[in-house]
Order: structure tokens, then sequence, then C-alpha cells
């Protein structure tokens, strides 16, 4: 990985962190981001620390927010013009129904919007910018879910590992797609399942919601390093280079739910995305990540 730029979204903690430790060690530049800028630098330090690398980068970003996310992309033209992979790891669970300030259901948002458009963005840039593989961290909790593009926020009916689920599920709809789109720039898009792994996911819940998957973490997790896995070789290992629109578990190939694989819902989906990004407009010029 020497030579090599990789953005890791969500980078502070679980998952996120450890993915990034470990391509540091295998010789990456970093970036990670981080919603709170302070955390984000603090957290790239002891990256740095405990990978032994050269230098890492932290970036504040709010990618629950569309303008969030065009602004990271603008902050990178300064830290690192080039990414050659993108590990979206960014992803949340929320037990009540909230709406960005942008209007926007917030598991949607973060979920499913910031990784379509950060993709969308590195990829649309000058020869030289365009990330050469997409990882995206998506759940095995896309099984039996539904996605349901009228109402995608789930305002009538919402529940929280309902909207999760959907948000996967849209993840891998757009990981087909992205590998389709993107096959004549050379960019190769993959998932991933990582596990159930204890990395404070959706603890910041209030009551029950949060405790109880806070119990379940101490009960059946799996460590951060073991879950970061698959991230980590679906952005380094050769053997994967040439591989694209696939969903990896334990580092090997597997098969997704039918409905992910549905290349006219994803053709849908995509739309979807299209509407809900240009409905918030062009970002400020102002605006910082």
């Amino acid at each position: 990985m020497a030579g090599r730029t990789v953005l890791v979204t969500g980078g502070t903690t679980g998952i996120g962190r450890a993915t990034a430790v470990g391509l540091a060690a295998m010789g990456a530049r970093i970036v990670l981001t981080g919603r709170d800028p302070t955390r984000a630098h603090g957290v790239a330090e002891a990256v740095q620390k405990e990978a032994r690398s050269g230098p890492v980068e932290g970036l504040g970003a709010d990618l629950s927010r569309v303008q969030g996310v065009r602004a990271l992309a603008e902050a990178l033209d300064q830290v690192a013009p080039r990414i050659d992979v993108l590990v979206n790891n960014a992803g949340a669970v929320f037990s009540r129904y909230e709406t960005t300030p942008e209007g926007l259901e917030r598991t949607w948002a973060l979920n499913v919007l910031a990784p379509f458009l950060l993709t969308e963005i590195l990829v649309a840039r000058a020869e030289g910018a365009r990330p050469a593989r997409v990882v995206n961290v998506a759940s095995s909790a896309h099984r039996g879910a539904h996605l349901d593009l009228d109402d995608p926020g789930r305002s009538a009916r919402y529940r929280g590992f309902s909207a999760y689920g959907q948000s996967k599920l849209a993840l891998l709809l757009l990981t087909y797609a992205q590998a389709k789109r993107y096959a004549d720039r050379h960019v190769r898009v993959n998932a991933l399942h990582p596990g159930f792994v204890a990395s404070r996911f959706g603890r910041d819940n209030p009551g029950g919601f949060g405790v109880g998957i806070t119990i379940a973490e101490a009960l059946f997790a799996i460590s951060p390093q073991r879950g970061a896995r698959t991230s980590i070789y679906l952005a380094s290992a050769g053997e994967v280079g040439d591989a694209t629109g696939r969903y990896f578990v334990r580092c090997r190939p597997s098969s997704s739910s039918r409905l992910s694989q549905d290349a006219a819902l994803g053709e849908r989906l995509w739309a979807r995305c299209e509407r809900d990004v240009a409905a918030v407009g062009p970002a400020p010029a102002s605006e910082d990540a």
C-alpha cells in the first residue's frame, strides 16, 4: 500500500479506526473522518503512533448532511487531491425518527446518501483524483429488508433496525450499480459484512435500545480488529484488484439477498438518491468540512 492514499469515513472508532491502523501499518497514507474535528485530529495522531506509520490526516465532517459531504470533498482538494481507495465505513442506527437540518431522515442520509455522493464526487474528478477501489461496509442486516423508495425515511412507520436494514440493502444495490457504471473508469467497487462488532455501534441511543445493544456487544460481538479484516483485505489485497460488484464475508465472496441484486430496483434507487441530493442544492462557497 506504499504510495497509496486511503480515505476512511467514520475512522475515529470501531471498525473504521481499526481499518485505518491496519492500512497505515501496510504503508498507506490515511485520511480519516469523524464528526468532531478535534477528535478526528486526535485519533489520527493515535493511529499514526499505533501503526508506526507516516502522517495520518484527520478531518471533521458531518456526513449526515449532503453539504457536509460536499465540504469534505472540497477539503480533500487541499489535503489529499488523489484518493486511491475509498472506504465508506461511516454508518449508524437510530432508535427514533429524526431528520437532519436538510430535512432528510438521518439513517438514509448517513448510510445511503453519504457514500453515494462521496463516491460520485471522487470518481467524477479529474484524472489522478479518482479512487481505484471503493469499499462499502454493508451488513447482513440487509437480508429480509425491503426498500420503500416512496418513503425511504420510513416516516409513516419508523423502526430503527428496519430503517438500518433498509439502508444496508440500499448500499448493496448501489454497490452493484456503481460497479457497472464505473467499470470503464477502472474503479472497482465491492461491499462486505464485517460481522457483529464491539464498536460502540448504536450505544448512544436512549433507553432500552442503547442498553440492549451494549449488552449484546458484551456477550456476542467480535473485536474491531477482526471486524476490519475484510475491509482491509478489499482495500489492499492484490488478488481482488480486479474484483468488482461483489459481496464479501470473512474475506471470501458470498451471495447477498436476491432483492439486493435487482438491477432495475438499483436504477430506481440511483434516481432517488440523485433527487434527494439535488433537492438540497449546491454547497455555499464558505462551507467547511
